[in-house]
């Protein structure tokens, strides 16, 4: 049975229609579940939504509708965008399902059972944006006075009743783990950051609020619903069988990877394996945190009215072509810039001019002039350098790959692109139709063996267009002959208003 792997997405907050962070995240899980399955893994790939909170109780009251409504109706959208995105998920969990609130409780009163619950009184500084607690000592003052979340949100003064976990009594356990798996929160500047927040003192963390009712119910405490953090954190066992167990939890938990923004390092890096170590569960293997998403360098927010809707770039540019510029572009784990002419300039060059190209120019010189019978490779030392540049470049692609460096490998994979179409033109097929047919076939021959194997190996990145031509081949193959090729990627074009 092939080696299994479980990776996430963190849950998305439905109070809002999906951004293109949401789509950032999904795409970049979804190309490692599709790399890793190359691979020969049994992988489980978990997304959904986390629909409880005072957020989604204010968004659903403003509108005049309950809660469960507005869920269900955002819900669909999120899907929607999965689907555009091309997201292969093999489970979209829901925070509202039977199964969750069940999951939760379990780990609640396993929490308890430690020890680790007591009831008190919180008072102190609350992000409804955040769905998070601050201390003072965290808060910045804002341009009007007021004081501001280290995420730059507003907070309100809260008090009342609620549940603590004994985050404080975790510390040392944490730092422990911490130093003994130094691969658990990547990349390094997350793990840094984690590091001097812990070694800075954990306080006590209030796990349930009284003031709104849209949560997960307290186990056996009336009135209490659970802090929307531990109830979404939950999430990541729900969804392969806790506490039932069975052969999803034997076989996938823990998790290999956890891929989240960075903004929510905390949660995932320290209270989520605080409230795994209390409830007696394996912690996952590794929290990675990504980079936002900026619009030319700028921060996305609806009131600055930059926001970009992946579904209308999906739509307007094409999924590969989205899917290829966020995991080329931008260097995985750090923040990374997206404008339209960006897209425009990397995606035409690359796809349509580059690698587009050199599909086109060698199947239809083969179409033209060998009756579309794909030759076998060349064993000139020319077309045994491309081969062996190729090799090497998908070696180096997969190896990078592995190690979450995405716009590496595709940088190592155009670099054999370059080799492919400079082949090309070295070798002049076309002027060799002339003069010397059976070297002609030799080198369409090698070109078609460097197409496939480059296709293979960018295929968890483009995997429709991949998928078009692998099946092109095939088809080929099956008949002995393949037909006229149709260009794989279009070019791309700005908007007249956007033209420099």
């Amino acid at each position: 049975m092939s080696d299994p792997f479980y990776i996430t997405t963190a849950i998305n907050y439905p109070n809002g229609r999906p951004h293109i962070g949401h789509a950032y995240e999904a795409i970049a899980a979804d190309v490692i579940a599709r790399f890793q399955r190359a691979q020969g893994r049994d992988v489980f790939f978990q997304t959904g939504t986390d629909e409880h909170g005072l957020k989604m109780a204010q968004a659903a009251r403003a509108e005049g509708i309950l809660p469960i409504e507005m869920a269900d109706r955002m819900v669909s959208i999120f899907k929607e965008m999965d689907e555009l995105l091309d997201i292969s998920y093999d489970r979209f969990i829901r925070t509202t399902e039977p199964a969750h609130h069940a999951a939760s409780q379990a780990i609640w009163r396993a929490m308890a059972a430690k020890g680790d619950l007591y009831l008190g009184r919180y008072e102190g500084w609350y992000s409804v944006r955040d769905e998070a607690f601050y201390e003072e000592g965290e808060l910045t003052p804002g341009e009007g006075g007021e004081r501001l979340s280290p995420q730059g949100t507003s907070v309100e003064w809260t008090v009342e009743e609620s549940w603590f976990f004994r985050l404080s009594a975790y510390q040392d356990r944490l730092l422990q783990m911490y130093a003994e798996r130094p691969d658990f929160i990547r990349p390094e500047s997350r793990r840094n950051e984690v590091l001097r927040f812990v070694e800075g003192g954990l306080q006590d963390l209030s796990v349930s609020r009284t003031s709104f009712d849209w949560g997960v119910p307290v186990p056996d405490s009336p009135g209490h619903v659970m802090y929307v953090w531990l109830d979404a954190l939950t999430n990541y066992i729900t969804g392969v069988g806790y506490p039932d167990g069975g052969a999803e939890w034997e076989r996938y938990w823990p998790a290999d990877v956890h891929l989240i923004g960075k903004d929510v390092v905390r949660f995932h890096a320290v209270y989520w394996p605080a409230f795994l170590m209390s409830a007696g569960i394996e912690l996952p293997k590794q929290v990675f945190g990504h980079g936002h998403v900026l619009l030319r360098g700028e921060k996305m927010s609806k009131s600055a009215g930059n926001v970009v809707d992946p579904l209308q770039m999906a739509r307007r540019f094409g999924t590969d072509a989205l899917r290829y510029f966020l995991m080329r572009e931008i260097s995985f784990g750090q923040d990374g810039s997206y404008s339209d002419e960006a897209i425009v300039a990397r995606c035409n060059a690359e796809l349509a001019n580059s690698f587009g190209n050199l599909a086109q120019r060698t199947f239809s010189m083969i179409v033209k002039n060998l009756d579309g019978v794909v030759p076998v490779r060349g064993e000139d030392p020319a077309d045994q350098m491309l081969l062996a540049e190729v090799r090497n470049a998908v070696a180096t692609t997969r190896e990078r790959f592995g190690s979450l460096d995405f716009s590496g490998g595709l940088e190592a994979w155009m670099g054999a692109v370059f080799a492919g179409n400079a082949y090309v033109d070295a070798q002049a097929p076309w002027a060799l139709r002339k003069t010397d047919s059976t070297r002609m076939a030799a080198v369409l021959g090698t070109l078609a063996a460097a197409v496939e194997q480059l296709t293979i190996a960018v295929a968890p990145v483009i995997p429709a267009s991949a998928q078009r031509l692998l099946a092109y081949l095939e088809a080929g193959r099956d008949t002995g002959r393949i037909a006229a090729p149709q260009p794989l990627f279009p070019r791309l074009e700005l908007e007249p208003a956007e033209c420099p």
